[in-house]
């Protein structure tokens, strides 16, 4: 019986010594890093302190409210650019993954291919637009623009098909990571 105690002491003591998940660059449902759904833009100085923060100057002149908050690393590296609601109290609406460290909880970054989204998330639609092409999930408020340049010849300069994820490459190269909160 004592080894028993013993036994589950132990496992209990290892359970409560493992390391927790560092969530600095993990991507949820609900949180960009140290970024929340529904952060106001005026906490991002709060949130980022120890990081730099840019705002766009040409719009602080006007009712102080910037269009376009860039967030870096001390160090100077660009992590991420954040777009402010337009509401009274605006918060982060929507965010630009600028650095390659920031991944979906399944292990997608703008360093990924299409391949890796479509075989670790599902694809609920493809947008078309003239120069990109825009892959939204479903099972995430994120999502990737590739630009047509990684596309077949033959699908580059037509704005108006209407292309499926069977006719883009899997090695077609991410351009821009987004995250859509609304």
């Amino acid at each position: 019986m004592r080894i028993v105690y013993c036994i589950v002491v132990c496992m209990v003591f290892i359970g409560a010594c493992e390391k927790e998940r560092d969530t600095t660059f993990l991507i949820t449902q609900n949180q960009v890093g140290k970024l929340e759904k529904g952060s106001l833009a005026r906490d991002v100085e709060l949130i980022f302190a120890t990081d730099s923060i840019a705002k766009d100057t040409t719009t602080l002149n006007f009712a102080n409210k910037a269009k376009r908050i860039k967030v870096f690393e001390k160090g100077g590296k660009h992590l991420l650019t954040l777009s402010p609601s337009s509401d009274s109290i605006p918060i982060i609406e929507n965010v630009r993954i600028e650095d390659s460290r920031y991944l979906t909880e399944k292990g997608v970054g703008i360093q990924s291919t299409f391949k890796d989204i479509k075989e670790k998330h599902k694809i609920k639609k493809i947008i078309t637009s003239m120069n990109n092409v825009l892959v939204l999930l479903k099972d995430s408020d994120a999502y990737f623009t590739i630009s047509k340049e990684e596309l077949p010849s033959s699908l580059r300069y037509a704005s108006s098909v209407n292309i499926e994820a069977v006719q883009i490459p899997d090695d077609a190269k991410i351009k821009y990571m987004m995250i859509g909160w609304d």
